[in-house]
């Protein structure tokens, strides 16, 4: 009975150290490579490499991300390994299939949903249910790594809801893909340096609902991305558009998906007006 007793004791403590080594890889893997070069340059503006603006409609390469704009906040984006995510969720505006991740704001009914389908595999909530709590989101999925900053918003009768907005960051294919939620207030620097940089950022565009053209343009600029993608609202783009100047380029996509990579970052940077948003 003992050198049974002494081999089973063995293999759970092997187990336990196998455990205990895939936990410490998992921890060595959510590291965000976009807050670790933003934090070792923090004077720095983030310059991309050079190659054309990018295309929409092609082919992905291996290195390449597909975003497709399906409406509102929502974004189908489609990842080299196969990871396919909604951005703010609702159910209102569906992708052509049925993501393996969504995330979602709890600013109001249009952003985030309480019933989903069961064949979503990750349901990431931008908000806190424990009053007092951050939301905090530090998952990889495949090729991803998916993280949170929390913002407040307006509350009831404009009273600041604490930690009510989530900033979603994906980072694959080397690139930091921002999307910037519901945001109402502009950005703290404490906020800049949890974010870190960012190549390719979703803004919400609507005059007022989030915040007036004038202090989302000032967060935008801040942001310093490559690639910026009006959301939300078409109606007041024009408004927003024209709070940039020679710095940006702005073009209006012939569809409403994009593929891009870190060699297909441009040069300059470009708001890129999926059709959904003209």
């Amino acid at each position: 009975m003992k050198p049974r007793f002494l081999v089973f004791a063995i293999a759970c403590l092997m187990v336990l150290v196998a455990a205990e080594a895939a936990a410490a890889q998992e921890e060595r893997r959510n590291v965000s490579q976009c807050q670790a070069v933003a934090q070792s340059i923090p004077q720095a503006t983030f310059a991309s490499f050079t190659g054309p603006a990018p295309i929409a409609g092609t082919g992905a390469t291996d290195q390449s991300v597909t975003l497709t704009y399906i409406g509102h906040s929502t974004f189908l984006i489609e990842t080299p390994g196969g990871v396919t995510i909604a951005t703010d969720y609702s159910g209102w505006y569906s992708p052509p299939q049925v993501p393996m991740v969504v995330t979602m704001n709890r600013a109001h009914s249009s952003h985030y949903s309480l019933v989903t389908d069961p064949a979503i595999k990750y349901v990431l909530h931008g908000w806190s249910d424990v009053p007092g709590e951050k939301a905090k989101v530090n998952l990889v999925v495949g090729d991803t790594y998916i993280r949170n900053v929390t913002t407040d918003i307006r509350g009831g009768f404009g009273a600041p809801q604490q930690d009510g907005n989530s900033i979603f960051i994906f980072e694959v294919a080397g690139l930091c893909i921002g999307h910037l939620g519901h945001l109402h207030y502009e950005l703290t620097e404490t906020h800049y340096t949890e974010i870190g940089r960012l190549d390719v950022v979703m803004v919400p565009v609507d005059g007022g609902l989030t915040m007036g053209s004038d202090s989302m343009s000032r967060v935008i600029k801040r942001l310093r991305a490559s690639l910026i993608l009006p959301m939300h609202q078409p109606r007041p783009l024009q408004s927003f558009l024209s709070m940039f100047g020679p710095d940006f380029e702005i073009s209006y996509a012939p569809t409403n998906t994009i593929t891009v990579s870190l060699r297909t970052l441009p040069k300059k940077p470009l708001i890129y007006v999926a059709t959904g948003m003209h």
